[in-house]
């Protein structure tokens, strides 16, 4: 069976401003960063559907920036393997209720108020398709943390609480065809047969992309790449 590709999500709303994503971070990007990174501790949050680029965007604005920024993906949130199997929710992982939505947002809000003190943050391996406790130390002197994952912007549940904790949220798109292909050969590059990776996505993936659409309009700031 072919996989079917979704219509393309909507244009920006008015307000936000667009842009675009080449090989390099625009300038435009890279100064909204950098002034989100010149006060106190800031947060900006990078949004898109499965496979739209936002992980890419995150990091290239992270090594832009380099001490001034430390990313903290919400994928470190994901529920370990062993909770989704009990919960029989192993075949959604990814859905919105796969994830500790209301711990990531408390971490969130414990990033903001730190004051003196490192916090330790999550984060997801996908070699081994788990997250790992305790991996990305955020210092004190760090005034910018990226976040970046597909839920950010969601109204929904304990996903609600995240969204007002971002300073600055961001919405990557991308051609709908070039990214399903795009992210079909990811799961190939993690382990899956390109038939399972096909499957994957269009049982898994692509759910969640019809959930995570809606929400470009609260996004500030669109981006396509």
């Amino acid at each position: 069976m072919s996989l079917p590709i979704p219509p393309s999500p909507p244009g920006p709303p008015p307000g936000p401003a667009a842009g675009t994503l080449p090989d390099a971070l625009p300038h435009e990007l890279l100064d909204e960063a950098r002034s989100l990174a010149a006060g106190g501790r800031s947060i900006l949050g990078i949004v898109g559907l499965p496979g739209g680029g936002k992980s890419t965007l995150a990091e290239a604005v992270v090594n832009a920036l380099g001490p001034l920024a430390v990313l903290v993906p919400m994928d470190g949130f994901h529920l370990a393997q062993c909770e989704l199997d009990r919960l029989g929710r192993a075949d959604r992982k990814g859905a919105p209720d796969t994830f500790d939505a209301a711990g990531f947002a408390a971490l969130l809000r414990r990033l903001r108020t730190a004051g003196g003190e490192t916090v330790y943050a999550p984060t997801f391996r996908r070699e081994i398709e788990e997250p790992i406790a305790n991996a990305i130390a955020v210092t004190p002197d760090v005034p910018l943390v990226v976040t970046e994952g597909l839920y950010l912007l969601l109204d929904e549940g304990p996903w609600a609480a995240v969204e007002p904790l971002l300073d600055r949220t961001w919405f990557v798109t991308v051609d709908e065809e070039q990214r399903v292909a795009e992210l079909t050969a990811r799961h190939v590059r993690f382990g899956r047969s390109p038939a399972a990776a096909r499957a994957w996505v269009e049982r898994n993936d692509e759910p969640n992309a019809v959930v995570v659409r809606p929400t470009v309009v609260r996004a500030d700031r669109i981006i396509s790449r």
